[in-house]
């Protein structure tokens, strides 16, 4: 084999290259360029890192300690500026010229941006790199963002940035979304499912220019004359092949670089992989044939035989929560029929497309569970005339009944795909689980099926099931944290029945591995002991996230949000005033009214917090607690007060548990809601917990949520009277606090615990309700004060620190 192998690009599949070229014992010397300033990470998993799901951390495929230990040199942040082939050379950025016995391109691709009138904008970006994501990440909520294009990328955007709470419209030119893998019914169930969300969807839409103002983007304009505000304009419009520096070098280009079934290009010396490449017309943006290509490039370069084969392709959409599956070709033809299959209640939709027999395209929406079985028919082409009538049921049900699942893994064949981002198949499984491997860390390590976009793991897991039968492990819970082997349920049995009452306890007891937690224990802990011992432990500040520590959120610039509680959504125009005056004191340079019916001052220096809280105390207000792990707001309509169609006074039941529950900390924040009639104006039935007032007395429903999730809360009980309905209300509130697990809401926990047993609790055992609004109460004797009344005694902790070198040099 040669001796050095200089390689442009460090993406996944050149990434993969290196570690197939490794595991084969190759000692080659590697040089690794790579424009972006870091080495290889899963790229597909940007948008769980959008969505606040995952963090660039935990999608970093190679660290440096990997190349450290694999002998690969990197030359991260340095483009190669030109290739000589006659001499065998590469010219790096910085002039520096190296010699190559092989060279590898994994240029990638180029977003493509729509030449429009202002497309060079400051505000107008692709979606490509972690830099594209950064951009979106920083917008921060309340802000608008357009994205142009409704295929995978741009939906993936749009998604991931509503999830952070901005105003996201998505533009795209065709009349139904993902036109090129879904049909037009099931383009239009994920329409429905992300206006569901509050993302605006429009279709059939030509975008004419974007406008600008001081040269950033403030809006676009389509062809109809509508004006799009927009603080953030994302084009995710498709890609093309990054061939400049190979079309330079005198490489043949057509759409991507040529290359033959080995991944060689028109020079027998250059390889390339990747989505910059074209084999036999065809170009790539999926990562399973990436995968591919890289496994033959590094059989090349060892002088081993292999072939590049393009194979059928299937598309899952991640994470919008919209679980969509396409594969074949699924266009209507002469000699083609369809099998239709419609659950509206349960919002599936499966449509299968038979020409002789045979499936040749399949379009799922809302449950695929089966579509690797689906996508196995395709590709082997399976005769399904004696079972036609039960296909579209999938194959649990071949033989006329619903069968065990597992026995539906048990029968998929030995090439049945399981992994489709690395193309690894059922047998190939079984194999590693024969050779040693028998759990899915194993089976990751050794032949990566579920280790890219992961939708196929719990699939990985049933073939381990079925393998292994009774000496297969369900994964263990997660620990809290490297700290302990413990899980929170374990922790907190142990902090109950041992009655720790202090984090040393806990430590010593529990068998900590460390001296004194982590940051991620520690605010665990610290909930723990406060929620089951109120008067025995004492609230540790240091504990708590630094939101929590300054009783304000911090913002992005270093300055806090100051909001002062407002109960039920009532104000005075003596409290309006207060507020305005605080505002001009302090030079707040924005006052905004919240979703939860309060005033947010945005932008308050930490020092100017003692000032601020003292001035809205004077003024009759205390802390908003919109920072905490705790109650935040009641939010109610006007009720009988106002509204001639309310039934009960919801704005006065709203006060009354807004001061009952202030200041009690649970595992996540709380936030109720309280509407007079079944209007429901005040949205009670997506808060954590929610009452409707009826004429016969009080619906009261839990288990909300309208953030990442959109839940519908369920029926807990109605009572007759607004002093039982607080009651309920206090027992649930003490019930979460003392069972859930931290930074569980309260959907979270009820799915479990389930409904029935917290009814069980709350509505059957009327001594256990008792007994919970009792510890409640206790609870509230310790915690319901005002935080702010107390920091402002000690004022001088927020100034901030002398210039000491400044001093000195004084």
């Amino acid at each position: 084999m040669s001796d050095h192998l200089i390689i442009i690009g460090a993406g996944m599949a050149t990434g993969r290259a290196i570690e197939d070229l490794r595991s084969a014992g190759s000692d080659i010397k590697i040089t690794l360029f790579n424009a972006e300033p870091r080495g290889n990470y899963n790229r597909i998993m940007l948008s769980p890192v959008l969505a606040g799901d995952k963090t660039y951390e935990e999608i970093v495929t190679h660290d440096d300690a990997w190349y450290a230990e694999h002998d690969v040199t990197c030359r991260f942040g340095e483009k190669v500026d030109a290739i000589d082939r006659e001499a065998k050379t590469i010219t790096a950025a910085n002039g520096d010229v190296l010699s190559y016995d092989k060279l590898m391109f994994g240029t990638g691709s180029n977003p493509f941006m729509i030449p429009l009138p202002g497309h060079d904008l400051d505000g107008v970006i692709a979606y490509r790199d972690l830099e594209d994501t950064q951009k979106m990440m920083d917008l921060g909520p309340d802000n608008k963002c357009v994205v142009i294009g409704g295929g995978l990328l741009g939906l993936e955007a749009a998604a991931g940035m509503a999830a952070r709470g901005v105003d996201v419209t998505v533009i795209h030119i065709m009349g139904h979304l993902m036109e090129r893998q879904l049909d037009e019914a099931a383009g239009y169930l994920l329409r429905k499912a992300l206006v569901d969300k509050g993302i605006t969807v429009k279709c059939s839409a030509n975008s004419k220019e974007i406008l600008g103002e001081n040269g950033k983007v403030r809006a676009l304009l389509l062809d109809d004359g509508t004006e799009l505000p927009c603080d953030l304009l994302v084009m995710a419009v498709g890609i093309r092949p990054n061939v400049k520096l190979a079309q330079d070098a005198g490489l043949a280009v057509g759409k991507g670089i040529h290359v033959d079934d080995q991944m060689v290009t028109s020079d027998p010396d250059i390889l390339a992989v990747g989505e910059c490449v074209e084999h036999n017309g065809a170009i790539f943006g999926l990562v399973a044939p990436l995968y591919d290509q890289a496994k033959v490039a590094a059989k090349t370069l060892l002088g081993e035989d292999a072939t590049f084969v393009q194979k059928e392709l299937s598309t899952k959409l991640k994470v919008t929560g919209c679980d969509l599956f396409s594969a074949g070709d699924f266009a209507e033809g002469e000699g083609r029929e369809d099998i239709v299959f419609r659950d509206p209640a349960r919002g599936v939709y499966r449509r299968l497309v038979i020409e002789n027999n045979v499936i040749v395209g399949a379009v799922m929406y809302g449950d695929t569970a089966d579509s690797n079985w689906f996508f196995g028919l395709i590709k082997d082409k399976t005769d399904i005339a004696d079972m036609r009538e039960t296909v579209i049921f999938g194959p649990a049900f071949q033989g006329g009944a619903a069968v065990d699942p597992l026995s539906a893994v048990a029968a998929l064949p030995r090439d049945a795909e399981i992994c489709g981002c690395n193309g690894i198949c059922k047998g190939e499984i079984e194999d590693a689980i024969a050779a040693g491997s028998t759990d899915l860390v194993g089976i990751k390590a050794t032949t990566k099926a579920s280790a890219s976009c992961g939708t196929c793991t719990g699939l990985v897991e049933q073939v381990l099931a079925v393998t292994l039968g009774d000496d297969f492990v369900i994964p263990a819970a997660a620990t809290v944290c490297g700290c302990t082997d413990m899980t929170h349920e374990d922790v907190r049995r142990m902090i109950k029945s041992q009655k720790l009452t202090s984090m040393n306890a806990v430590w010593q007891e529990c068998g900590w591995k460390t001296v004194d937690g982590c940051p991620t224990c520690r605010p665990a802990l610290n909930f723990y002991l406060l929620a089951d011992w109120p008067l025995e432990y004492k609230d540790d500040p240091q504990s708590r996230f630094i939101n929590e520590r300054k009783h304000a959120n911090i913002q992005k610039d270093g300055t806090f949000s100051v909001v002062p509680r407002m109960w039920g959504g009532i104000t005075t125009p003596d409290e309006l005033r207060a507020i305005a005056d605080a505002a001009d004191k302090y030079m707040v340079p924005t006052v905004k009214v919240t979703g939860g019916q309060r005033i947010d001052l945005l932008g308050v220096k930490g020092e100017d917090l003692p000032g601020i809280w003292k001035d809205l105390n004077d003024a009759g207000m205390v802390s908003g607690y919109a920072y905490s792990k705790g109650l935040r707001t009641v939010k109610t309509c006007v009720g009988t007060d106002h509204c001639r169609f309310g039934t009960q006074d919801s704005t006065g039941l709203g006060i009354k548990l807004e001061k009952t529950l202030h200041g009690a900390w649970t595992p996540h924040k709380l936030k109720l809601g309280v509407s007079g009639c079944p209007r429901n104006c005040a949205e009670a039935t997506c808060k954590d917990i929610g009452v409707i007032c009826v004429d016969s007395g009080y619906q009261i429903s839990i288990g909300g949520a309208a953030g990442m999730d959109v839940k519908e809360t369920e029926l807990l009980v109605q009572v007759p009277t607004e002093d039982e309905a607080i009651l309920v209300i206090k027992a649930v509130s003490q019930l979460y606090r003392e069972q859930a697990k931290y930074l569980d809401r309260i959907y979270k926990w009820m799915a479990k615990v389930g409904l029935d047993w917290i009814k069980e609790q709350i509505v059957d055992d009327l001594d256990n309700r008792a007994a919970l609004v009792d510890r409640f109460e206790l609870s509230q004797t310790i915690y319901r004060h005002d935080p702010w009344a107390e920091h402002v005694k000690k004022a001088e902790t927020y100034q901030p620190l002398a210039n000491l070198s400044l001093e000195a040099a004084e």
